[in-house]
């Protein structure tokens, strides 16, 4: 049995946004044709997540030198403890995010800052950094109003490519995409777009 992250990046729900409809198309498929996973959502806008502040920084040194923590050092610590360690348990990750401005929203980047450390996610050698999660698959399901597949502002989307570069950072050998985009640009082609979008998400979820 195989567990799986669902990691949502959106305060809107299904019923409103692009993606977290494709990320529900895909999961109920998911869970049709893979009745024996585990599946854990976790909505970035409602967990708690530490930034790494002042706190966290001096925290951990504190702790790797076995000194004690103040309270809130400890509370912000150990909770990204936790954090890091759910998502090491998991054997996929689905990521949802719309693109904002450019990237995602900021919930996404302290979630990948409390999962991305050395020694567990990744380590040091002579040789350069090495990524650890050499057995794990990631899909990004991401919506975006313009196009930025191809052209000329392929070059400026930078969420999906951060994403993706964070994950091969850390070693993951799959990385799959489930792109919506173009429906601000052409509204009169909107519900057509996104309605693609969730039949590719469906499909997906039965091989993933």
């Amino acid at each position: 049995m195989a567990k799986l992250l669902y990691i949502t990046a959106h305060p809107l729900d299904e019923l409103v946004s692009n993606s977290m409809a494709a990320a529900k198309a895909f999961i109920d498929a998911y869970q049709d044709n893979h009745s024996g996973d585990e599946v854990k959502h976790i909505d970035l806008f409602t967990e708690d997540i530490p930034h790494i502040d002042k706190d966290v920084l001096i925290g951990w040194g504190k702790a790797a030198k076995g000194e004690e923590l103040t309270s809130e050092e400890s509370k912000k610590v150990t909770r990204l403890g936790a954090i890091l360690d759910e998502f090491l348990e998991a054997d996929k990750y689905v990521f949802v995010s719309p693109m904002w401005n450019l990237s995602f929203p900021p919930v996404l980047k302290a979630y990948i800052d409390a999962i991305t450390v050395a020694g567990k996610t990744f380590k040091y050698t002579s040789e350069g950094p090495q990524g650890l999660l050499t057995d794990k698959k990631v899909l990004h399901i991401q919506s975006r109003g313009g196009y930025y597949s191809e052209g000329p502002t392929a070059e400026i989307e930078s969420g999906d490519r951060y994403l993706r570069n964070i994950m091969t950072f850390l070693g993951v050998p799959s990385y799959e995409t489930v792109i919506i985009e173009g429906h601000n640009a052409e509204p009169e082609k909107a519900e057509e777009i996104k309605l693609a979008g969730v039949e590719e998400a469906k499909e997906l979820a039965k091989t993933f």
